[in-house]
């Protein structure tokens, strides 16, 4: 397993303090991994770059691997009244692979993260050597998708008393859910800190809201189509992102390919680590070919 060797500093937009992760085999091949080809590993909606880990383990030997927690998230800065639009992140992306010396770079993006990971591409072709979208729509969600999230994220049983609770709930006992997910206990646990009267998020729900705002009403048709570098569109086939969607996706990306990974949901890179370094992998290399 790759360890999180070292933390980063990055100025984001507006002066944002951002904190990013280097991930490496071990301590002492971080110097090693100076010299590989750069990837920029974007975490989606309340994920943190520690989600990470497992699948930047799988990727070490061979490239830098680095995660952003991106404003809002994780160690970064959450600014009371943002912004939080999606140019934001955007511009926050841009500056940690200018400032950790990662480009061209291989963007790695799930869910809001994919689409910060195609904006950029779009915009600065001559920093970005390749794309993959992990399960993120293109078209727009609607104003109703918004007010669902607002009353799910409401619904949480705030304080938890432990993080078993919290495993149990998000895995378990959501009604949100179609069926136990483990992996997705995992992941809201990481995402919990302990406060005085229990176990709470490391972000603001409100934030949370108003990151989705910028992006749950439009859509992002025109910005993928701008996207040159090789992209490689990957589902779970239980995940948000629809077959035909993607393929759709993939037909408007000028160098897009298409993978899945089935028996996964919406966080495949943590269901199915090594199913989606495979895919990963292999598009990876074949980028590299051209």
């Amino acid at each position: 397993m790759a360890e999180r060797v070292d933390r980063l500093d990055v100025t984001g937009s507006g002066g944002v303090r951002l904190v990013a992760w280097e991930f490496a085999e071990s301590p002492g091949k971080r110097r090693a991994a100076a010299g590989r080809p750069g990837v920029l590993l974007l975490h989606g909606l309340m994920g943190r770059a520690a989600h990470w880990a497992e699948v930047a383990s799988r990727l070490a030997g061979r490239y830098r691997m680095v995660g952003l927690d991106q404003r809002g998230h994780g160690d970064s800065a959450k600014p009371a009244e943002g912004p939080f639009g999606p140019e934001t992140f955007v511009a926050d992306a841009e500056a940690a692979v200018e400032q950790l010396g990662l480009g061209p770079v291989t963007l790695i993006g799930h869910a809001m993260g994919a689409l910060t990971a195609w904006q950029l591409a779009a915009i600065r072709p001559d920093l970005v050597r390749a794309v993959v979208i992990c399960d993120m729509r293109a078209a727009a969600l609607g104003a109703g998708s918004q007010r669902q999230w607002r009353q799910w994220l409401a619904s949480w049983p705030l304080p938890f008393r432990g993080l078993a609770e919290v495993r149990r709930w998000f895995a378990e006992e959501d009604p949100a859910l179609d069926r136990p997910r483990p992996a997705r206990g995992e992941f809201f646990a990481r995402v919990m800190a302990e406060r005085p009267d229990g176990w709470r998020p490391v972000f603001s729900r409100r934030q949370i809201l108003l990151a989705r705002e910028g992006w749950a009403h439009d859509a992002h048709w025109e910005e993928l189509a701008q996207v040159r570098c090789p992209a490689l569109v990957l589902r779970g086939l239980d995940g948000e992102l629809g077959r035909a969607e993607a393929q759709e996706m993939v037909r408007v990306l000028p160098r897009g390919s298409y993978a899945d990974i089935p028996d996964a949901g919406h966080l495949a890179h943590l269901e199915r680590p090594e199913e989606w370094r495979e895919r990963v992998e292999k598009f990876l290399a074949e980028a590299e070919a051209v």
